[in-house]
């Protein structure tokens, strides 16, 4: 389960070595924007070396290689696929045939470099007008997609519009993801909150997030990784309701009865269904030593 992910630029040595310890579910060492044209090559063999390191920690490993149209993309996938990350992050994803090239490529790297079939997934950024209303076909292209990712600053450029802390201005992008990425199957991330000072704010932009349907929030500060994981992680009561819910179905079964009914609300199947999702991401929660919000 990933509730949160941090974004480290891939030309950091220090925070390189630190960022499995910050706490994030995932990190996403970044050769694209965070990286100068200057210090590509440099910070394509930092992130190299430094995916094994963090694979110790515990923490999943993405790499956001540079896109498609740039000459860096097949030197990006040449120099870390042998490392065995989790996922490659592929920006400015707009069509479906972006996805299938990826894979293609991730095909052949990984049989050159004796790595099973789909070791490394694909996480989608969709950051442009294209992208958007491409949303579905992209996230069923392949089996290596795993999850959409929403890139909101990109996004409201290519709109044309101001982005603000409210969001007004991408709340359709986020529901069309959610929606498409559920639709495929598949996971759904949010934009990172950009005021780092902003506690508050981050803490409601999370809020909104979940309440949508996202399964996790980006991060590019590791002061907000604490919120975004509580936001996202099951509280104890909600685990206790679950535990409720599960327990009373199980009796009405054993008695024959069938409907059921707890503190006076009938249980459906959408509300056994959370329960078990619920269950299930608070058992994950736990089991890498993580705690309920």
């Amino acid at each position: 389960m990933r509730r949160s992910m941090l974004f480290v630029p891939g030309n950091t040595p220090k925070m390189m070595t630190s960022c499995g310890f910050f706490g994030a579910d995932a990190v996403i060492f970044d050769l694209e924007d965070a990286v100068s044209p200057t210090e590509k090559d440099a910070a394509r063999d930092l992130v190299r070396y430094a995916i094994g390191n963090l694979h110790l920690c515990g923490s999943e490993v993405i790499v956001r290689v540079n896109s498609i149209e740039t000459p860096m993309f097949l030197a990006d996938l040449a120099a870390v696929v042998p490392q065995k990350p989790d996922l490659i992050m592929l920006p400015k994803t707009c069509t479906a045939e972006d996805i299938q090239m990826l894979a293609q490529t991730l095909d052949r790297l990984e049989a050159e470099n004796g790595l099973s079939a789909g070791a490394v997934g694909i996480l989608a950024l969709i950051e442009t007008a294209l992208g958007v209303e491409n949303a579905f076909s992209i996230a069923s292209a392949s089996p290596r997609v795993q999850a959409l990712f929403l890139g909101a600053e990109d996004l409201s450029a290519d709109l044309h519009c101001k982005r603000t802390k409210e969001g007004a201005e991408i709340q359709y992008a986020r529901t069309r993801l959610v929606i498409a990425a559920r639709a495929a199957g598949i996971d759904v991330y949010d934009t990172p909150f950009t005021d780092v000072d902003d506690d508050e704010g981050l803490c409601a932009d999370a809020a909104l997030a979940k309440s949508l349907g996202f399964t996790g929030k980006a991060a590019i500060s590791p002061r907000h990784l604490g919120n975004i994981n509580r936001c996202f992680s099951p509280t104890q009561a909600e685990v206790d309701h679950a535990n409720e819910v599960l327990a009373a179905l199980e009796e009405g079964k054993r008695q024959g009865r069938g409907a059921v009914a707890l503190h006076g609300k009938m249980i459906d199947a959408p509300i056994a269904a959370r329960a078990k999702r619920t269950l299930a991401d608070a058992e994950q929660i736990l089991k890498r030593g993580g705690t309920l919000a």
